[in-house]
C-alpha cells in the first residue's frame, strides 16, 4: 500500500494526473487555416452544404463561403473577412479539382460533416445549454 502511494506523488509530481488527484485537464484543436475558416452557420444552413457536398463536391463548401460575407464568425478572428472568403473559395476548388480520384469527394463530405457539428455547437453556445465533450 505504502509503495501505491509513493507512485501515485510521483507522477503528481511529474505532471500526470492520477485517479485520486482531481486536476482537470483541458484540451483544444489546433486547426490549420483551411479548416478554422469553416463558418458557424445556422443548423438548416449547414444542413443544406452538407446535403450539396455530399453529392456536388466543393458546391456547399462554396456556398459556405459567402455565409462568411453575410457575418457568419470562423475560429479566424485576427482575418479579415474577404481572406477567409477566398480560404473557403480555395477550399471549394480542392475539393472539386481532387473529387476525380475521390479524395475530394470524401473531403467535401467531412467538410460538411464539419459544418453541421460547428452549427450544432454554436447552437448550444447560444442557448446557454451545457456541451457534452
Amino acid at each position: 500500500m505504502l509503495k501505491m502511494d509513493q507512485k501515485d506523488t510521483d507522477m503528481n509530481e511529474k505532471g500526470v494526473t492520477s485517479s485520486t488527484s482531481g486536476v482537470v485537464v483541458q484540451v483544444r484543436e489546433k486547426k490549420g487555416p483551411l479548416r478554422a475558416a469553416i463558418p458557424y452557420m445556422p443548423f438548416p444552413v449547414a444542413v443544406i452544404c452538407l446535403f450539396l457536398n455530399t453529392f456536388v463536391p466543393g458546391l456547399g463548401t462554396f456556398v459556405s463561403a459567402f455565409t462568411v460575407l453575410c457575418g457568419a464568425r470562423t475560429d479566424l478572428p485576427d482575418r479579415h473577412m474577404c481572406c477567409v472568403f477566398w480560404l473557403n473559395i480555395a477550399a471549394a476548388f480542392i475539393q472539386i479539382l481532387t473529387a476525380i480520384v475521390m479524395v475530394g469527394w470524401i473531403m467535401s463530405i467531412f467538410w460538411g460533416m464539419d459544418m453541421v457539428i460547428l452549427a450544432i455547437s454554436d447552437g448550444y453556445r447560444d442557448q446557454g445549454v451545457p456541451q457534452q465533450v
